[in-house]
């Protein structure tokens, strides 16, 4: 049986400092899972749907390593590649003290080439197997190199014509892309051929020149999107249809250790209501829920919970609802 949630994109190596200190000054880096859609497809299985993956690895340990996470955590890897010749791609990420807000130093192009996050190619794709989706979940970060670029877009052209939704998240890396007017050329093109898009408040106010959630949404739904949402970090989140349906809801209170993944654990939160055709507003709690619970603990997909965690969860916070 195919999966229902298929990710598209970048998997790679995050190596994330032990202590809230600066490059410098910290001591070690704890290897984890990373990767924008491979950690919102982990969170998909983890709720109980089911999920696949369409990305490269390099042929290494760390790529045996991810591979090995994915089929831990039930994701189909059937259509994960391993190149002979290529690097799986590194991330070094380091957290300020207070905040738990995260920098990057990643180890790919244009710094380093033959790594595997831009390696996935035209040829890598089975248009069967993203046929059989609900949904194709799609990161930005990978569009930024080619060839992966032209693949992507050729698996999104593919969904929509299809009949599977798609759903972008940017996860907007500056220094990563060529320029700015690149970035904004092939995100408003993804845009135009998604049916959800979710951003953070920088990813929005950087796209849509506002930082107003209600404003930005409504600029992005002009290109044709059907659901937006914009995840506010302490603030909560804020979605919008194309009816104009609005949904604002605050975020659980709880102490954050690394945000790291925190925005993709909401997608995977997001996208299963969607699945399970639950109402905007148990979708946005749902989603609130898993984005709360991944920034207690280090790395990625490190605290994305199971369904039972989840529900234990919803039931400290006084809210009765079951996965």
């Amino acid at each position: 049986m195919l999966p229902e949630v298929v990710g598209i994109g970048e998997v790679l190596i995050d190596f994330v400092a032990t202590e809230p200190v600066s490059y410098i000054e910290v001591p070690a880096f704890q290897k984890c899972f990373g990767g924008a859609p491979m950690n919102t497809i982990v969170g998909v299985a983890r709720l109980g749907s089911s999920s696949g993956a369409i990305t490269v690895v390099g042929e290494d340990p760390f790529g045996q390593f991810l591979v090995q996470e994915l089929k831990k955590n039930n994701v189909d890897t059937s259509q994960v590649k391993v190149k002979k010749g290529t690097l799986t791609t590194l991330a070094f990420v380091a957290n300020e003290p207070e905040t738990g807000e995260r920098s990057f130093i990643f180890y790919r192009k244009p710094w380093v080439n033959g790594t595997s996050d831009s390696a996935l190619s035209i040829d890598d794709i089975d248009t069967e197997y993203i046929k059989g989706a609900e949904i194709l979940h799609v990161s930005g970060f990978a569009l930024s190199q080619n060839p992966s670029r032209k693949a992507i877009i050729f698996a999104v052209k593919q969904a929509k014509k299809e009949g599977v939704k798609v759903s972008f998240d940017p996860t907007l890396r500056l220094d990563v892309w060529r320029s700015e007017r690149t970035i904004r050329k092939f995100y408003n093109l993804m845009l135009r051929l998604s049916d959800i898009a979710t951003f953070s408040r920088e990813e929005s106010s950087f796209l849509f020149g506002t930082a107003n959630p209600k404003k930005a949404a409504e600029k992005c739904l002009r290109l044709g999107v059907k659901t937006v949402g914009i995840k506010l970090g302490v603030n909560g989140a804020f979605v919008m249809t194309k009816e104009r349906q609005i949904i604002n809801i605050p975020a659980f209170k709880v102490k954050a250790v690394d945000t790291t993944g925190a925005g993709d654990g909401w997608n995977a939160g997001f996208l299963v209501g969607i699945l399970k055709k639950w109402d905007l507003e148990t979708c946005v709690i749902v989603a609130n829920a898993v984005g709360a619970l991944v920034v207690t603990k280090r790395g990625a997909i490190t605290a994305l919970p199971f369904k039972n965690e989840l529900n234990d969860f919803l039931s400290q916070q006084n809210i009765e609802l079951r996965i």
